[in-house]
């Protein structure tokens, strides 16, 4: 049985607090020219969030000798220092070490639009860590064209365990979602504004989740594990692998109650999912109405149509192979550049990344293959903008993959053109030098 869920919310000290009161939203209608003027410059500020938010999934640039920086989080403590930078050859699939900046479980990244920030999570306390630890987000200057990092400064994550960042559309924020291994104080996200040199301010907003699932021991309480915005970067989407729901929340970045503000949407603002299957990570299609997500208790992918902050789903899909019997974790998903395929990687016993194909007139999946990631516990991977491979990091086994890539089947070659050894790679992110 799932327990009563409560949200609380820490604004700024002097700001309203975040409200769900949506009538405060429906009082007053503005004079017809004051609405014209409203409606003219809403539609202007729409139509610049959907082209940033866009923007936001390129690469930059493409090298003129197809060359890439590819950065590699990772889990430190073992093998690992920190956060590393190669140099990515799009045309050789070859991934050369360029230089690495020391930090605490970097193990999940996201880099500006401009390139010149990156943001890293550090995971902490961990499994073993005192529940009253909590995590952090550090900021890096990054010279692009040497592959370069400097520190510029950290914050708390404002929870335990952060797993997963995202840039607001109009990137005046930076969203942590804190998965918490701790029953207390239990999985939330958090809402960093950036300032005008890249460092992070203090957090100005903190959702806190909570209930639970049936699967003991992975959902006694909530573990918020990403933070997604939606195509036209109105809505952002907050999976909650603990309690089996996806919040929805309206980004407000000028409303005095805060940059996100709860929805009406749906029933008290969430889509319940399937009981115990743990819904990890959602990604949007290429033509932004449909949306995948991946269920990692159950090792799942499924499609929703999507349409102004509603998630319908349509479809739901095992990611194991028929007759397989052992432990399933299904984590990272990801779009081909094309748009044409989906790729998801399963975990446990299973070390495999799967692979689908995109029906254009539904945006319906149909799963095409399997690919042993020659290691254990594939939890990210990337593929590159070129489309022409993609690269796995087994965090287990402490060993990075690079497949070459079919563009027309979508299907990976089985033998790997090159592999390195790294410790503990847990994120990649590849990004244009200029």
């Amino acid at each position: 049985m799932l327990r009563c869920r409560r949200t609380v919310v820490r604004a700024v000290p002097g700001c309203p607090s975040p409200s769900t009161d949506s009538a405060s939203l429906r009082a007053g209608r503005p004079a017809p020219l004051c609405a014209a003027r409203s409606i003219i410059k809403g539609f202007v500020l729409m139509v610049s969030i959907v082209a940033a938010h866009a923007y936001a999934q390129d690469s930059g640039p493409v090298p003129a000798d197809g060359v890439y920086n590819m950065l590699v989080g990772t889990y430190t403590g073992g093998k690992s220092e920190g956060l590393y930078v190669y140099r990515f050859d799009t045309k050789t699939g070859a991934a050369t070490p360029v230089s690495v900046a020391q930090t605490v479980n970097p193990s999940f990244l996201v880099v500006s639009r401009d390139r010149r920030f990156v943001y890293a999570v550090n995971e902490l306390p961990g499994d073993n860590g005192p529940a009253t630890q909590r995590g952090g987000i550090s900021a890096f200057r990054f010279d692009a064209a040497r592959g370069q990092l400097t520190f510029l400064n950290k914050v708390s994550a404002d929870g335990n365990d952060p797993c997963y960042l995202s840039l607001s559309p109009d990137e005046k924020h930076l969203l942590s979602a804190n998965y918490s291994v701790a029953p207390d104080p239990g999985g939330s996200f958090a809402v960093f504004p950036l300032q005008a040199d890249g460092q992070l301010g203090a957090s100005v907003l903190t959702v806190h989740r909570e209930g639970g699932g049936p699967v003991k021991g992975r959902q006694d309480s909530s573990h918020i594990h990403s933070t997604v915005f939606s195509p036209d970067g109105r809505y952002l989407f907050a999976q909650d692998l603990g309690a089996d729901k996806l919040y929805a929340y309206r980004y407000t970045p000028g409303d005095n109650r805060g940059p996100v503000t709860p929805t009406d949407s749906g029933d008290s603002g969430y889509s319940q999912q399937k009981a115990g299957t743990g819904p990890r990570h959602l990604i949007f299609g290429a033509d932004g109405k449909h949306a995948y997500l991946t269920s990692e208790l159950a090792a799942t992918v499924s499609t929703f149509d999507y349409h102004d902050g509603q998630l319908k789903l349509v479809q739901t899909l095992s990611m194991t192979q028929p007759g397989f019997k052992g432990a399933v974790a299904a984590a990272a998903i990801h779009l081909s550049p094309d748009g044409r395929f989906v790729y998801a990687s399963n975990r446990g016993d299973a070390n495999e990344i799967v692979i689908f194909s995109v029906d254009p007139a539904n945006g319906r999946l149909k799963k095409i293959g399997h690919q042993s990631s020659l290691g254990k516990s594939p939890r990210e991977f990337a593929i590159d903008p070129s489309g022409n491979w993609l690269i796995v990091g087994n965090q287990n086994s402490d060993t990075v993959y690079v497949f070459k890539r079919d563009q027309q089947s979508g299907l990976l070659d089985p033998t790997p053109r090159q592999q390195f050894e790294l410790g503990s790679p847990a994120d990649f992110k590849l990004v244009s030098p200029s």
